[in-house]
């Protein structure tokens, strides 16, 4: 009676973790960016080629698009412009995104950098730490579904070997995409690509170039994941060794 209950919260468990993983996994929302670029230079000549002197007010028009927004994933990035707004979280709604939005696979590109506009050592460093950083998430992935089916063939109570096989690939799969976690958290918050990247835009574009970098929804499912699947794991291994217990 014992074992069915620590089976049925294992089993519960395992089916949470899965879903979070693939959700984090197959949702293009790890990196949420804005970038804007307000040249912040007052005309010299305001309506009607009338000269501008110290003291006159003059409103400058922007435009409607004056903002660029990126997302990205394991298999996407995304960037659209839109304006700017107090909350822009909204902005990457999926109902909420405009249907000019371009889209390229990410597969080996690193954030924002793009090989016409960086130096050849940075931008293979970039590319195999996101080569790793996509091999470690796609092990996690693998490593929960086979955990799964392992255990839908070892119910009800057939083989301990099978529950502990299960119980071990999802605690791998949990080691896995916590490693994906640190990665993208050290990419962000630790190394300096992103103030590169700022200060090259800052040359190349205007001096008032302003980027913004936040963690999306993808980013959060996977602490979820990760908690459920170490859970699921350490329980399914147990009922594996009571099993072998009871066997011998």
């Amino acid at each position: 009676m014992k074992l069915s209950v620590v089976l049925f919260f294992a089993g519960f468990f395992g089916a949470l973790a899965a879903v979070f993983l693939l959700l984090s996994f197959g949702t293009d929302y790890w990196l949420l960016a804005s970038e804007t670029c307000d040249p912040g230079e007052l005309p010299t000549v305001g309506p009607g080629n009338v000269p501008v002197e110290r003291g006159d007010m003059v409103v400058q028009q922007r435009s409607q698009d004056d903002a660029t927004f990126h997302h990205e994933g394991f298999f996407w990035r995304c960037y659209f412009k839109d304006r700017m707004e107090e909350d822009t979280l909204l902005k990457f709604w999926f109902t909420n995104q405009p249907p000019s939005k371009l889209c390229m696979h990410s597969y080996q590109f690193p954030f924002p950098f793009s090989e016409k506009n960086n130096n050849g050592t940075d931008y293979d460093s970039a590319i195999i730490y996101r080569g790793f950083w996509s091999i470690f998430m796609l092990v996690g992935v693998v490593a929960a579904v086979t955990a799964g089916f392992i255990i839908i063939c070892a119910a009800p109570f057939a083989s301990h070997r099978l529950y502990k096989a299960g119980g071990g690939l999802f605690v791998t799969a949990g080691f896995f995409f916590l490693a994906v976690i640190v990665m993208s958290v050290i990419w962000v918050e630790v190394l300096d690509t992103l103030n590169r990247y700022v200060e090259q835009q800052r040359i190349l574009k205007c001096n008032n170039f302003q980027l913004s970098v936040q963690y999306g929804l993808s980013f959060m499912f996977a602490p979820v994941g990760v908690f459920f699947s170490l859970l699921a794991g350490l329980l399914f291994a147990l009922i594996g060794r009571s099993l072998h217990v009871q066997h011998q």
